[in-house]
């Protein structure tokens, strides 16, 4: 890579913050970090997302136990929650169309609406790193879905995807490798020829990384994580519960 600017090179620093600073994050300050959020491409304009700002400590609290005890989540200064949101849209075709069939819960609508919170966050990730300030996303916050939302008062067609510590950094964590660009940029069509070689390489970098972050303690190849991650059932509780949300994914 032979140009950068300011731009590409914060984002080439990323790391996940998991501890923080007693510093607060002021309100203006998440409010300028959501509003950079809003920013970011959406389908259609539906903007299909809504973000849940969580700064009181006993529900946070909570939120780190419903997210597998992962302490973070309780000590960062805010914890956001992003979210797929039809309901707001289904309101708005209530009003405007009251007799004609939508498709709010179909699986367009679902990737559409999680894609749009993705997106949303990650501007918000680099927006907030460009404040001084830290991030971590929580896949946990899937864990128990049924009483996050209920926690969280989250209506029908609303679902939690992640959640997001926020907070200064109290930690320099080294930076977690990526797989070989050559493994994910394709030139004019999807080449598995070289595949193999690529997660091999890969291995390799991986392996010294985990080394060399636990002394020695650890250091399985990506790959055979990645094996025995996909060997695991992992939150097949999710069909069930976006089905009570409203979504029949048709």
């Amino acid at each position: 890579m032979n140009k950068t600017n300011e731009t590409i090179s914060l984002l080439m620093a990323h790391r996940s913050i998991r501890k923080f600073s007693r510093q607060p994050v002021s309100r203006e300050q998440v409010e300028t970090i959501v509003a950079a959020g809003q920013m970011a491409s959406t389908s259609s304009n539906v903007q299909a997302y809504t973000v849940i700002a969580v700064n009181d400590p006993e529900r946070k609290k909570t939120l780190a136990a419903l997210c597998g005890n992962q302490a973070y989540v309780e000590q960062c200064p805010v914890f956001l929650v992003w979210c797929g949101d039809l309901s707001r849209l289904k309101h708005t075709a209530e009003r405007h169309l009251p007799a004609q069939e939508t498709y709010e819960g179909a699986v367009e609508n679902f990737i559409v609406a999680t894609v749009d919170a993705a997106l949303a966050a990650q501007n918000a990730a680099v927006a907030a790193e460009s404040l001084g300030l830290g991030i971590v996303y929580i896949g946990g916050i899937r864990n128990q879905s049924a009483k996050v939302a209920e926690l969280l008062g989250l209506p029908d067609l609303v679902y939690p995807l992640f959640g997001m510590c926020l907070g200064v950094p109290d930690q320099e964590p080294g930076q977690r490798p990526r797989l070989p660009q050559e493994a994910v940029l394709h030139w004019n069509g999807y080449d598995v020829s070289r595949e193999e070689e690529h997660v091999a390489a890969y291995d390799e970098t991986m392996s010294k990384y985990l080394r060399e972050r636990t002394g020695g303690a650890k250091d399985t190849p990506w790959s055979v994580l990645m094996a025995e991650k996909l060997a695991q059932p992992s939150r097949l509780h999710l069909r069930e519960f976006l089905r009570e949300r409203g979504f029949e994914l048709k």
